[in-house]
């Protein structure tokens, strides 16, 4: 079951960045379940949001430099387009170790926001469809609701179509 809730206080990196940017933002938890197939669509069906306005944190290297695409749970990354939004030639998916080292989080909890090493970031165009959309708040069965505007403006993201399917 999910718990809506206003302010937390810092219980992540990601909560405190959005914190200390002023910005409105409500944090949602759920019970994660360890077993669960896609970490995004649990998140979805747990807090009863539909997958379009859930967005998964990917980090990609674009010719050889890390970079975060936020693209809904129910799409996958185009590699290709975000090699181009962000002015580059080749995309491949990150290894998940340095993935997790690089952010500061675990796969499945890593949050565009609050990272350990701010990455050049492309959120989906998608995100523009909805007034709110959840990312991960930095750990798994803890989400954050706010503005893609906001989302944007904080992690200095390029909007562009990344996201196919």
């Amino acid at each position: 079951m999910a718990k809506k809730s206003k302010r937390q206080g810092a219980a992540t990196p990601a909560i405190a960045a959005a914190t200390a940017a002023g910005i409105v933002f409500e944090t949602r938890s759920y019970e994660h379940d360890p077993a669960a197939p896609s970490y995004g669509e649990e998140a979805a069906e747990a807090l009863g949001v539909p997958p379009e306005q859930v967005f998964k944190t990917l980090v990609a290297e674009v010719d050889g430099a890390l970079t975060v695409a936020v693209v809904p749970v129910s799409a996958s990354l185009d590699l290709k387009a975000l090699a181009s939004a962000v002015g580059g030639k080749r995309a491949t998916m990150a290894d998940p170790a340095m993935a997790e080292r690089t952010t500061g989080y675990v796969r499945g909890g890593i949050s565009p926001l609050g990272q350990r090493k701010q990455l050049p970031t492309v959120l989906d165009a998608s995100a523009e469809e909805f007034a709110t959309i959840c990312v991960s708040a930095g750990r798994r069965g803890l989400e954050i609701e706010l503005a893609p505007s906001d989302l944007a403006k904080l992690t200095n993201a390029v909007v562009a179509s990344v996201a196919r399917g």
